[in-house]
């Protein structure tokens, strides 16, 4: 049985960051950075200053994300932080109208994107990144997490459809449906207790 671990991005992880992210899908050529821009600053990157903008990020302090590992292997991420932080988040339309939470409160983080490498998908790993990032915002001090998964209602997706997560993983971890934002997308909150 394969043996799954957690860690955070750090500068000392950039190589199994770049690793996670380019295992098939957009996740090599978004660099997890779509929900740290608007779309206008985001038509204006290319994908060799996502990859600096991410580094920058990393080195900065407050990993914005964790890596998932399979045997050692880096396997796959999940971003989270405070919403404050991802510029996309209260730009979205249909979050800003679905979210109770003031979108200056730095106790609210939010989970915007999954990236599990193609040879690792279906194996449960976007629900032990989410456990993971549960304990580390936690840690960190959030009081309330936010997500926007995709309910697939069964049906078959693209991967690259479903980076902001299944609405059966986020239920899988806690979190409560809050509102349906559009057909087949779901407002999720988890509260966070001391």
């Amino acid at each position: 049985m394969a043996t799954i671990t957690t860690e955070v991005a750090t500068t000392a992880r950039w190589d199994d960051v770049q690793h996670a992210l380019t295992g098939g899908g957009d996740g090599a050529s978004c660099q997890c950075i779509w929900p740290m821009l608007s779309n206008k600053d985001w038509n204006e990157t290319t994908t060799p200053q996502r990859v600096e903008m991410l580094r920058d990020e990393i080195e900065a302090g407050t990993p914005p994300g964790l890596i998932a590992y399979v045997d050692g292997d880096a396997a796959g991420w999940i971003r989270i932080g405070p919403r404050t932080k991802q510029q996309r988040v209260p730009r979205t339309r249909m979050i800003a109208a679905a979210s109770a939470e003031p979108f200056d409160d730095e106790s609210v983080w939010a989970v915007t994107c999954f990236v599990v490498r193609r040879e690792h998908r279906g194996s449960g790993l976007n629900l032990e990144l989410l456990r993971a990032a549960i304990d580390f915002a936690r840690s960190s001090g959030a009081r309330l997490i936010e997500g926007y998964p995709v309910d697939t209602r069964g049906e078959k997706k693209r991967a690259n459809d479903l980076f902001h997560g299944m609405l059966t993983t986020f239920l899988a971890a806690g979190f409560e449906e809050k509102a349906e934002m559009k057909p087949g997308r779901t407002l999720v909150t988890l509260e966070l207790s001391g």
